[in-house]
């Protein structure tokens, strides 16, 4: 047991530290050859904050645990819409005026997407590959609509870090993402066996927590700064990069269907938290402390049923 705990939290923090070099060494570079901001925050950096969710969720399903890999996707959505915007809440009270209406509808309909796939239990690379083209097809929307309403707030590029040295950042976040998602899974799988609970619910919890763990800091972080619009696109961006890529990579490399004991509630309360969460950006003037409180409520009672 220990073993298998020791595994887990190795893997957690080569993901943590994987990603954070990751995400500056490829942002680096695309300063570096002239990207735009919009691109390198939309493609770039949405695509490296990913990594972590998408190594962890990929190495499950080709260890032949599609329940960790999809209790992943779902469960790291389901720590942005109520651990992250609710702990950050919490921190300091989010503003909102319309910020990420357009996206949070994207997000609600790639949900509905997923629930409708595995209630179907349609298993096919080529259900894979239609998940990427939406992904690509969402970046090729956003690109052509610049001044859309999530991350109109964020800062411009700080100083610039040494071409070398910033692939250097890159290949070495790749690295451990590499070998930090090997051992979460390994580690993953070992725990769901000694305390004989699923490897969905493990998916749904130790793993997706951990890999979400970036995307916590930085909505915190943002929310301080007083920029709710990152905060918010931070949360909205990843459910959408969790579905239509995580989901897709993974469908694709192994093309099977989704577990259906995610029918139980997990999906169902997917989409109610997609729902809440494109209500609140479309009608709330800010997401307040009391509001932080009820997201990680339900979502503390989410992570107990899981367990029972």
């Amino acid at each position: 047991m220990i073993e298998a705990i020791l595994y887990s939290l190795a893997g957690l923090v080569g993901l943590a530290v994987g990603g954070e070099l990751l995400v500056r060494g490829s942002v680096s570079i695309a300063q570096r050859l002239g990207v735009s901001n919009l691109v390198t925050g939309l493609v770039i950096v949405g695509f490296a904050t990913s990594m972590p969710e998408m190594v962890a969720s990929i190495e499950a399903a080709l260890a032949g645990s599609p329940g960790i890999a999809w209790g992943n996707v779902v469960g790291s959505n389901l720590a942005n819409t109520l651990l992250i915007l609710g702990a950050t809440a919490l921190v300091m009270p989010i503003a909102l005026s319309g910020t990420g209406r357009r996206d949070a509808i994207v997000a609600l309909v790639a949900s509905l997407g997923l629930w409708a796939l595995t209630a179907a239990q349609i298993g096919s690379i080529w259900v894979g590959i239609g998940l990427l083209l939406g992904i690509l097809a969402y970046i090729y929307w956003r690109y052509n609509h610049p001044h859309s309403d999530v991350g109109d707030d964020e800062d411009e590029p700080e100083a610039q870090t040494a071409l070398t040295f910033s692939i250097v950042l890159f290949l070495g976040g790749l690295g451990l993402l590499v070998f930090g998602g090997q051992l979460l899974v390994s580690g993953a799988i070992d725990m769901a066996r000694i305390f004989g609970v699923s490897e969905t619910a493990i998916g749904l919890t130790v793993v997706a927590i951990g890999t979400s763990l970036p995307e916590l800091a930085a909505s915190i972080a943002a929310a301080v700064r007083g920029k709710p619009g990152l905060a918010i696109g931070n949360v909205v961006g990843s459910n959408i990069y969790n579905i239509l890529l995580i989901g897709g990579a993974t469908m694709t490399i192994a093309p099977f269907a989704i577990p259906a004991d995610l029918l139980t509630y997990e999906l169902a309360l997917l989409a109610l938290s997609a729902v809440a969460f494109l209500a609140l950006v479309a009608r709330a003037k800010q997401i307040g402390r009391a509001m932080g409180a009820i997201l990680l409520i339900a979502f503390t009672a989410n992570i107990v049923i899981a367990f029972t």
